[in-house]
């Protein structure tokens, strides 16, 4: 079978992709670039999971069209990141609105297209800062409009192998996997070092300080989260 792997660059998907580099799947890449701040930084490291992976067969896109919405910290460089809120359930300004809609929708797409019968995202509910579109309730009724939506002989999945973990599992599993955790990048703010202060860095470093391994990325800042 083949499969359609979302690819941000970031921890998760990271993980993500060793999860499924173990089933026995014919794997193609997605990457969104969609004007982030750190798309740059992204990008090199969808190539270089891919490289680490030897998945050839990849697609590169082109979402502007969100940093033109703005709404979001990521896109828009006049608002502030949101800093560590590690137990907050508030959504914070790195919030896309409907992102994850627009990427699925254009993984569908491609699915159709190539064959494939699965989707991977790293979408994680438990410790996601609240976005509501990494909640397990949206990937299943995404799963019916897929249903409802594409040629009655497709059969799509989207599969969220990470859903109900926290970040600390999620770099336990990686450890598992050897999953190359210096090839991704979290950081909402920065493209040289990872400023260590922001949302995700937070939450990474914090998950690496659980497992008492320390991250193989550099930081500007490297605060203690426990």
């Amino acid at each position: 079978m083949k499969a359609v792997l979302l690819i941000s660059g970031g921890m998760d998907s990271l993980v993500t992709t060793a999860i499924a580099a173990e089933e026995e799947l014919e794997l193609a890449a997605m990457h969104v670039n969609y004007g982030q701040r750190t798309w740059q930084k992204e990008l090199e490291c969808f190539r270089r999971i891919c490289n680490h992976y030897q998945i050839r067969h990849r697609l590169e896109i082109d979402a502007g069209y969100l940093a033109q919405i703005g709404g979001s910290s990521l896109t828009d460089p006049a608002m502030p990141v949101s800093g560590a809120d590690l137990q907050g359930t508030d959504i914070p300004t790195s919030y896309v609105p409907f992102r994850n809609a627009g990427f699925l929708s254009m993984a569908v797409s491609w699915s159709e297209v190539i064959g494939a019968g699965k989707i991977f995202i790293g979408a994680v509910e438990e410790d996601s800062s609240g976005y509501p579109d990494c909640r397990q309730i949206f990937y299943d009724d995404f799963n019916r409009v897929i249903e409802l939506g594409t040629r009655p002989d497709t059969s799509i999945e989207i599969v969220t192998p990470l859903i109900a973990m926290q970040k600390c599992d999620i770099v336990l599993k990686g450890m598992e996997l050897n999953a190359p955790f210096a090839n991704s990048w979290s950081c909402y703010k920065s493209e040289g070092l990872a400023c260590g202060v922001c949302d995700s860095c937070a939450r990474r470093l914090r998950a690496f300080e659980l497992t008492g391994v320390r991250d193989p990325i550099e930081y500007e800042v490297r605060p203690k989260y426990i």
